[in-house]
């Protein structure tokens, strides 16, 4: 019997970082490979330019089983909290399938699929500000209580909400990430070449890729990479990340004071997605010193591109990467300069790492994510 699933796609298209990404290629994967149900994917997005980019961002040209659905809402209460319910009222949907927020009503006729990439806002409260602190707080439980099921990309992150929330683990199901795109191949050396000149990156240089909020523990790695500096002065360290973006981590800026590091830190801004591999690629180590992570695509990212990894040394972390990365206390400037250094130097070890990682990146693929979320929806 044909189903109606309703998707909340509200944040595709946005460049809303690494949770976007993965909805969008979880999204498009399910709708490959159910050609039997109807689905009805929800946005607040009524620029027609943009509705028909979404149609080819997700593959879904010409599919008679797959419509786009423009709900109207002033902003995302609006329309979380009012015309998604009113919409999910009046049509006779299945299954629900939405990120973190749940409108305060939803049938009772329709099975919820709720998506929580991680639960940071929970464990460490700290760094965000009061007022999304106050509306995760208020609305997360009764999302999760609400939930038939909750999607995470981890196993780690499944026993945060059993911990947290009380949540039965039963109802939480684990749907891998995978890698992001442009990262199917090694970025070729002309590639590298040319995303050192566009992005005026150093000749040798450590990278870190993602937001630079203050979990992903940046200033610890900016003193590190100065007392590395001290045995290897060659090195710089290259951070690709919004410096407007949500959260901004202002510590960032004070540690590249503080460690007197100037220009050998480079930011190079917005990198275009054909680009992001070359720049990883052409790094000498990938550093990532996060504090908290639900997943860490960036760490198969790097490994993609043959580049070793240098980790915080986090339960998940440990847990997707494995031995493919070596990792260091998060808490310590000089146990992650220590790494750091060995990693530039230890040929051994960096031939080890890479072998590893290749093995390591062939154990997640979005078509067997994919898989997984469509036997959920069944």
């Amino acid at each position: 019997m044909q189903k109606t699933i309703a998707i909340d796609i509200r944040l595709l298209g946005k460049r809303r970082t690494g949770d976007e990404m993965v909805f969008r290629h979880l999204t498009r994967g399910v709708l490959a490979l159910d050609r039997e149900n109807r689905y009805l994917l929800l946005t607040d997005e009524t620029d027609r330019s943009r509705l028909t980019a979404l149609y080819h961002e997700l593959d879904i040209v010409g599919r008679e089983h797959v419509e786009i659905v423009t709900l109207s809402g002033r902003n995302r209460f609006v329309w979380n909290l009012l015309s998604v319910p009113r919409f999910l009222m009046r049509q006779h949907i299945d299954v629900f399938h939405t990120q973190y927020i749940l409108p305060l009503f939803v049938p009772r006729r329709t099975r919820v699929v709720l998506h929580i990439h991680d639960v940071s806002f929970r464990a460490m409260p700290w760094m965000i500000g009061w007022k999304d602190r106050l509306f995760l707080s208020a609305l997360i439980p009764h999302a999760l209580r609400r939930a038939d099921t909750i999607v995470v990309p981890s196993q780690f992150t499944r026993d945060e909400i059993v911990g947290y929330y009380g949540v039965g683990s039963s109802k939480v199901a684990v749907v891998p990430n995978a890698l992001g795109e442009g990262f199917d191949r090694e970025a070729t050396d002309a590639e590298v070449g040319v995303a050192r000149e566009r992005y005026g990156l150093p000749e040798r240089y450590i990278v870190a890729v993602g937001t630079l909020q203050p979990r992903k523990n940046l200033p610890l790695l900016i003193r590190a990479v100065a007392k590395l500096r001290e045995r290897d002065p060659s090195l710089q360290l290259v951070l690709v990340g919004n410096r407007a973006g949500h959260h901004f981590d202002s510590e960032v800026d004070h540690a590249i004071a503080e460690t007197r590091l100037g220009d050998a830190v480079v930011f190079p801004g917005f990198v275009a997605a054909g680009d992001l591999a070359a720049v990883v690629r052409g790094a000498l180590v990938y550093a990532f010193p996060s504090r908290y992570e639900g997943f860490g695509i960036p760490l198969l990212e790097a490994m993609s591109q043959g580049v070793p990894v240098a980790a915080s040394d986090i339960p998940c972390l440990r847990e997707v990467a494995g031995d493919a990365a070596v990792y260091f206390d998060p808490t310590r400037v000089d146990a992650c300069a220590e790494i750091l250094y060995t990693l530039t130097i230890d040929s051994d070890l960096r031939s080890r790492l890479i072998g590893a990682g290749k093995s390591c990146i062939a154990r997640y693929s979005w078509e067997r994510s994919a898989q997984l979320l469509a036997e959920i929806y069944a």
